[in-house]
């Protein structure tokens, strides 16, 4: 086990839902905190509700542009000197049916959540070797452990992440590199309102299981617990969570109580 006092943690996705709440909860610690994400003025914002900022810092950024990551690492480590712990907590959801979806919202959906996390946890790699520590705390989606109707994609971002991180852990622990991998399922957030639709478009309106979801203060504090606990995979929600057992032993059952909820 280890203690985030007087570590770095950067934080993607900072600016609102559960990257917001995890920041407001991280500055009650002895860390500095670096918050990324595309809205500058939603981040100064998240900065001014912390207080005392003097060990935050805002360093926008845009999963997209895959070939900036470099830089952006470099930048993030000049503010203290190190990166201690790298939340990639950035990314889209989506709601849409496969026979109704433009190839173009499925290319998106993987150039953010799964490319666009590769790249920055690239970016940072570099550092983690030559410190002999680090840690990614990667925030995918128990949609990354098994499938729901209308996110295909989504699905196929999120199990992405699980197969890329599996690798990290397993070729970089020698190097001090550790990994956890978060899957949150329902979480009070506007994920739903913000998920792309079959032509790009956000969805705009929430879902009912999203509304009735765990809020993301609660899903912060079991994100910092599984961080100082070096867990390598943390699931973090209400009874959707039964969805991991009953994929892994029952995988019929699931497939038929999905179905029958229909959850959008």
């Amino acid at each position: 086990m280890g203690s985030i006092q007087g570590k770095t943690i950067w934080v993607t996705g900072a600016s609102s839902g559960i990257g917001k709440s995890l920041v407001l909860a991280l500055s009650s610690y002895s860390c500095n905190l670096i918050l990324s994400s595309r809205r500058e003025e939603e981040l100064i914002k998240v900065k001014a509700l912390c207080g005392d900022t003097d060990n935050i810092s805002i360093l926008p950024l845009d999963l997209k542009n895959h070939v900036a990551m470099e830089m952006i690492a470099k930048k993030a480590i000049s503010f203290y000197g190190k990166v201690d712990i790298l939340v990639n907590n950035a990314g889209i959801s989506q709601r849409s049916l496969i026979k109704d979806t433009k190839l173009e919202v499925y290319e998106q959906l993987m150039d953010i959540n799964y490319l666009g996390t590769v790249a920055l946890s690239k970016a940072i790699l570099p550092h983690f070797i030559t410190n002999k520590a680090g840690h990614y705390v990667t925030v995918t989606s128990l949609m990354g452990k098994f499938g729901s109707p209308y996110r295909s994609g989504y699905c196929g971002a999120k199990h992405a992440l699980h197969g890329f991180f599996d690798v990290m852990r397993m070729e970089h622990e020698k190097d001090g590199v550790k990994v956890t991998m978060v899957c949150p399922g329902f979480v009070q957030t506007n994920v739903a309102k913000n998920a792309l639709t079959a032509d790009g478009s956000p969805q705009q309106n929430d879902d009912v299981a999203t509304e009735n979801g765990i809020s993301p203060e609660l899903a912060a504090k079991k994100i910092i617990t599984a961080i100082e606990k070096d867990k390598f995979e943390v699931y973090v929600g209400g009874k959707e969570v039964k969805g991991i057992y009953l994929k892994r032993f029952f995988p019929k059952l699931l497939h038929k109580m999905v179905l029958k909820s229909q959850v959008r």
